[in-house]
C-alpha cells in the first residue's frame, strides 16, 4: 500500500506505473471515482445515527443484543457505515476487479488520509498495515540500527513487541533491554513510571519501545511525560543518535482523547479493528518525517520511484524509501477505513474517550466493592483507559470468562502468565451492562 503524505498533493497510484501499457484506460477509469462513500449492497438500511445519543450509536452495530460485549478490544464488530463500505467495495471488486482497483486506489487512499488526519490531528506520514503486530514487526525490523545499538522496552509489553525485538536482536546484534515501570499496577503513578523508564536509558539507547495501555494490567503510560523527559536526553545528541519513542498504541487508539501531537511520540502503531471499530485486518503506522528517515523497508514497497528505478526510468526515491508493504491487499476492508475514521470523527474523539472512561470508572467502582476481589487496574483515569483487569479469589480467569459468558457477559482472560480477568468498556456498552458485569463477577466471588 502506498504511503499517504499528511499534507500535500495526491500521489499517483503505484499500479499506474506497472500498467503503463494500459495507462490511458486506467487514468480514464480514475475519473469515474467520486468522493461519495459507497452505497450498501444487499443490506437493510441502518437506523439513522444520532452522534449525541449512545443508544443510537449502539444501534449501528449488529452485535448479539443478548450479550454485553466487553471484549470488543480484542476483535471488534464494525458499525453500519463500515459494513456497507466493505460490502460495496467487495461487490465491485468481484464484478470487475482490475478496473475498480485502478479507478479507486488513489482516490480511496486520499479519502482515508483526509479522515485520518482529522482524527489524529498531527503532521507526519501514515502507512497502512493489516494489524498492530504487522506494524510492530515492520517498524522494529526496519529501523536503522547497528550492532551495539540498544533498544529499551519494558517488562510489561506484549508478545508482539518482545518477539519483534528478539528477532531483530538475533538478526544483527542489537541489544534489547527491559525496564520494570511499576511493582503494583493498581498503585502505578506518573512519576514512578517516567522515572523508572528514563533511568534505564543509556548513551547507546536508540529506540524506546513502549505500549500506551498495557493489556496485562490496564495501566496507561504517561506517554506525553515520557516524551518530554526523553526530549531532554536527546537535546545533546546528534539526529542519528537520538532515542526514538515508539508506541504500541492499540489500546489507547480509539479509546483515549489523544493523538501523536498530544503524545509527542516519533512513531505510533495500532490496529484499527479494535477500539476504532474499523474493518477487520487493518492497522497503521504513523511517524514523523524525521523519524521515517531512520527506517529501511523490510518488504518491497510499491511506490512509483522505487518501481520506476527498477524498470530503468529513474534514480529511485529522492528521500527515505516508503515503508509500507507492496502487493495486493484486501482492498474492500482497507478502503472502508475511511468510514471508520469518519464514524469516530462524527462522534467526537473527546466524547468517545469520555464515554469509555465514564463506563470504566463505573465498572471499577463496582468491582472494588466486591469482598476479596483484587482490582489490578488503577482507579485514576490519568493512568488508565478502557481496560479493567481483576483477580477473583479462588476462580481461574478462563473459568470466570466461561461462567460470565453463560450469563450473557463477554469478557476475556489476559494472554499473560499469570493471567487475570479482563473487561473493556467501549461505545457499544451501556451503564446497565456495566451493572450486569459487576453482578456476574460478584456471583463468582
Amino acid at each position: 500500500m502506498k504511503g499517504m503524505a499528511w499534507i500535500g498533493d495526491m500521489a499517483v497510484s503505484r499500479r499506474l506505473v506497472l500498467g503503463a501499457a494500459a495507462g490511458t484506460a486506467a487514468l480514464g477509469a480514475l475519473a469515474a471515482c467520486d468522493d461519495d462513500p459507497p452505497k450498501p449492497t444487499g443490506q437493510a438500511t441502518p437506523p439513522p445515527l444520532d452522534p449525541q445519543d449512545w443508544a443510537s450509536v449502539r444501534a449501528q452495530f449488529v452485535l448479539d443484543p443478548a450479550v454485553a460485549h466487553f471484549d470488543a478490544f480484542v476483535f471488534a464488530s464494525p458499525p453500519a457505515t463500515v459494513r456497507a463500505a466493505i460490502d460495496a467495495h467487495r461487490a465491485q471488486l468481484d464484478r470487475d476487479p482490475l478496473t475498480y482497483l485502478h479507478a479507486n486506489e488513489v482516490a480511496r487512499d486520499a479519502q482515508i488520509t483526509q479522515e485520518a488526519a482529522k482524527y489524529l490531528g498531527a503532521h507526519g506520514e501514515l502507512y497502512l498495515t493489516d494489524s498492530t503486530t504487522m506494524g510492530l514487526g515492520l517498524l522494529y525490523g526496519g529501523l536503522a540500527l547497528a550492532s551495539g545499538d540498544e533498544v529499551l522496552t519494558t517488562e510489561h509489553d506484549f508478545y508482539s513487541t518482545h518477539e519483534s525485538l528478539r528477532l531483530r536482536a538475533a538478526r544483527d546484534g542489537v541489544t534489547v533491554r527491559r525496564a520494570r515501570l511499576y511493582r503494583d499496577p493498581a498503585a502505578a503513578g506518573v512519576d514512578e513510571m517516567v522515572g523508572a523508564l528514563l533511568a534505564a536509558v543509556t548513551p547507546k539507547t536508540r529506540v524506546v519501545a513502549v505500549t500506551w495501555v498495557h493489556s496485562s494490567t490496564g495501566v496507561r503510560l504517561p506517554v506525553r511525560e515520557i516524551a518530554t523527559a526523553l526530549a531532554e536526553v536527546n537535546r545533546s545528541r546528534s539526529p542519528q543518535e537520538k532515542a526514538l519513542l515508539c508506541v504500541d498504541g492499540v489500546h489507547g487508539f480509539g479509546a483515549v482523547d489523544a493523538g501523536p501531537a498530544e503524545l509527542g511520540c516519533d512513531f505510533l502503531v495500532s490496529g484499527c479493528h479494535k477500539w476504532l471499530f474499523g474493518p477487520r485486518g487493518t492497522g497503521m503506522v504513523w511517524g514523523t518525517e524525521a523519524a521515517w528517515q531512520r527506517f529501511r523497508p523490510v518488504i518491497p514497497p510499491f511506490d512509483n520511484a522505487s518501481i520506476g528505478a527498477w524498470m530503468g526510468f529513474g534514480p529511485g526515491p529522492a528521500g527515505a524509501v516508503p515503508p509500507s508493504p507492496g502487493g495486493y491487499h484486501a482492498f474492500e476492508h482497507r478502503w472502508a477505513l475511511r468510514e471508520a475514521f469518519a464514524f469516530h470523527n462524527a462522534l467526537g474523539r473527546d466524547r468517545v474517550a469520555a464515554r469509555t472512561a465514564q463506563l470504566a470508572a463505573t465498572l471499577k467502582a463496582g468491582l472494588a466493592q466486591i469482598p476479596g476481589l483484587k482490582l489490578i487496574t488503577p482507579r485514576s483515569p490519568a493512568v488508565s483507559a478502557g481496560l479493567v483487569c481483576c483477580d477473583i479469589p479462588g476462580t481461574q480467569p478462563a473459568a470466570a470468562v466461561q461462567a460470565m459468558r453463560a450469563q450473557g457477559i463477554a469478557a476475556s482472560a489476559t494472554p499473560y502468565n499469570p493471567s487475570c480477568l479482563r473487561l473493556g468498556t467501549s461505545i457499544v456498552n451501556s451503564v446497565e451492562e456495566v451493572d450486569r458485569a459487576v453482578a456476574a463477577v460478584r456471583a463468582l466471588s
